[in-house]
């Protein structure tokens, strides 16, 4: 499934995260797995301290590098124009590509308020060529309202934790209103109750389908673009295998019913971490 970007770039809905993914053979090998298996979306950050090795995925896959749709982000103590700049940079030469798919800024950390000078850093990039897209990642409806008001290229995702117990309504009907995707990160809702919740359970049950799989198919069927991790084969090929079957209105109504606005992650208006 592919969904279209509000400049016209085309992104694959259903991608491989690697957030806390060892850099080396560990996420060389989950790159090259979930290429294998027909993943054309790759998500990574300079955090994750694993961009190296996500490259040599890329490279060792066989899979012509304009066939995947590779992103990237800047990490918080990079925040600032001319940081942001040197930051891409060093992304770049760890990837080992000439350019990045979409670029996003990790957290807004309001505390130090350079996310506006960061994203216009970004613009840049845009501009130059050097980043096909640019968004933004866990920015609350304010932030996202600055970056409107105050730079010219309109963010083509926000990155949020999104997952049944964390709906997301409001944001999502912002960012619909102002042509943003969400993209949901923790989209199984990591260390909570999703994959054992009986509603969840009953209805992957008729659908001979795995609770993960619903879950993911949830997602894809509210509009949300989702990055599953895991480094386990078996559990890579699971979380592609959800376009098979199309969950009910009902069934829908009743997993949007399971929201209690419920964080697992930081709250991005308290995250200040450099």
């Amino acid at each position: 499934m592919i969904v279209t970007l509000n400049n016209g770039v085309r992104m694959p809905q259903l991608g491989l995260g690697v957030w806390r993914v060892e850099e080396g053979q560990q996420v060389k090998e989950s790159v090259k797995t979930a290429l294998e298996i027909g993943y054309r979306l790759i998500d990574t950050a300079a955090i994750y301290q694993n961009e190296a090795g996500v490259g040599e995925g890329m490279r060792e896959s066989g899979v012509n590098r304009e066939d995947i749709f590779l992103t990237t982000k800047v990490w918080n103590s990079d925040q600032g124009y001319d940081e942001t700049l040197r930051a891409f940079d060093a992304s770049l030469h760890k990837l080992g590509t000439d350019y990045v798919d979409l670029y996003l800024i990790h957290w807004p950390v309001p505390a130090n308020d350079k996310y506006v000078d960061t994203y216009k850093a970004l613009e840049k990039l845009y501009a130059d060529g050097r980043v096909r897209a640019i968004g933004v990642s866990n920015f609350h409806i304010p932030h996202l309202e600055r970056i409107l008001q105050e730079c010219s290229v309109k963010p083509t995702v926000n990155q949020v934790e999104c997952h049944p117990r964390l709906a997301q309504n409001e944001l999502r009907e912002f960012c619909t209103r102002n042509e943003i995707l969400l993209e949901a990160w923790s989209p199984l809702m990591q260390g909570g109750d999703i994959l054992t919740n009986e509603t969840i359970g009953a209805i992957a049950g008729r659908h001979g389908k795995t609770p993960a799989q619903t879950v993911i198919r949830w997602h894809l069927q509210k509009g949300n673009i989702v990055i599953p991790k895991s480094v386990t084969p078996s559990r890579i090929r699971e979380n592609f295998d959800v376009f098979d079957f199309e969950l009910a209105e009902e069934e829908m109504a009743d997993i949007n019913g399971l929201n209690q606005d419920k964080r697992v992650g930081p709250n991005p208006d308290e995250f200040n971490n450099a």
